[in-house]
């Protein structure tokens, strides 16, 4: 009945990770078992003392034991015979015996710091598992820094996992909002970040073979949970690396030293056009974007003319390029363009006008709005 109205009102109970890291609390909590089992002896033998020696009730007994064992000083709450006191005063022993040897375990557990370690790690895979839709980044360097401040300023939820030293001081300074001190290729360090809810994964090792294990890992992932492909974003150094890495399954990846010297080259013989790229593509809060958009094979646009489509018309965006299945890039493509299987178009305009050319060419039969046009 209470799940049936929790279904009603669309309440929801507050995700769980998958990995919550009980049983690693459980390990740590170990060495306070002890002491805790003797406290529970000291005042039932205290408590039955009592009820015995001095015919006390059983709430006094039970209250004459506690404030005799933790030496509070309240006194004797009722006459007790010589034989009580010396009950009373091993009680006070006992009391203390047990009070040092848990302080000192207290302290050995503190000092270790792996308790203390494992509640704000199990704090923050409470906080993970609320994330939908977000990006998981493995590995911590200067480009997840900057990466880090753009998805920020984006608002877009992302995890960053690394296992170097010094990571969680680093993770602090840099401000990322959640983070797993971890080996990223793990399986139990991507279940942590919460893959499995996750839009994508970002790869940024400078190691090629790190990347490929990772790419690797996700994409074994992926099958195993049975759901649709990630996004998979990484990085190389080297140019002859990218093949490898298409061929592994990445979707999109970025050679540093090849983009820094192209906006080097623009910058030395177009400066205009660096400082239009720098007001209209790289800032978030632009109204202008650009995005390749790749018709899907069932479409309703395949073999149709790019003025077929209208989606000037429709979605107020302009069509600047056309790559084709080959790899062959037709720039600024003329009315009569004919869209073919497989091809990209590179469309400029509002974030929202290609929001809804993608719609467009995801459907299968001829728009409703083009009746119209």
């Amino acid at each position: 009945m209470l799940r049936k109205l929790a279904n009603f009102l669309n309440w929801e109970g507050t995700p769980k990770p998958e990995i919550d890291l009980n049983y690693k609390l459980y390990e740590e909590l170990k060495p306070f078992r002890l002491p805790i089992i003797l406290l529970i002896l000291i005042s039932i033998v205290g408590t039955l003392g009592y009820i015995f020696i001095d015919n006390m009730s059983l709430m006094d007994a039970l209250y004459q034991t506690g404030i005799t064992f933790t030496t509070v000083g309240f006194g004797e709450i009722a006459p007790i015979s010589n034989l009580g006191r010396m009950f009373t005063i091993t009680l006070i022993i006992l009391g203390y015996a047990v009070l040092v040897f848990s302080v000192g375990i207290l302290l050995e557990v503190i000092n270790k710091g792996n308790l203390l370690n494992t509640i704000k790690e199990r704090s923050m895979l409470y906080k993970i598992a609320r994330l939908k839709n977000h990006f998981v980044i493995c590995y911590h360097n200067e480009y997840t820094i900057e990466v880090a401040k753009e998805f920020r300023r984006a608002q877009m939820p992302f995890v960053v996992i690394d296992n170097s030293p010094g990571f969680e001081e680093e993770a602090i300074k840099y401000q990322y909002p959640y983070y797993i001190p971890a080996e990223p290729h793990l399986d139990v360090s991507l279940r942590k970040a919460h893959l499995s809810s996750a839009k994508g994964i970002i790869i940024l090792s400078k190691q090629i073979s790190e990347n490929i294990a990772q790419i690797s890992t996700i994409r074994l992932f992926e099958k195993e949970l049975g759901r649709r492909p990630y996004q998979i974003i990484t990085a190389t150094e080297s140019q002859n690396d990218i093949p490898k890495l298409k061929k592994l399954g990445a979707d999109s990846i970025i050679a540093p030293n090849k983009l820094m010297a192209q906006r080097i080259s623009t910058m030395a013989f177009r400066p205009d056009m660096e400082n239009l790229l720098e007001e209209f593509l790289y800032r978030r809060d632009t109204p202008l974007d650009m995005e390749e958009i790749r018709v899907p094979k069932q479409s309703w646009a395949i073999f149709k003319k790019l003025k077929e489509t209208h989606l000037r018309d429709i979605a107020q965006v302009s069509v600047i390029g056309i790559k084709e299945k080959d790899g062959k890039f037709i720039p600024m493509p003329k009315g009569d363009t004919q869209i073919m299987i497989d091809s990209t178009l590179l469309i400029i305009g509002t974030a929202e006008g290609i929001m809804t050319t993608k719609k467009i060419l995801q459907k299968e039969q001829k728009p409703e709005e083009l009746k119209y046009v």
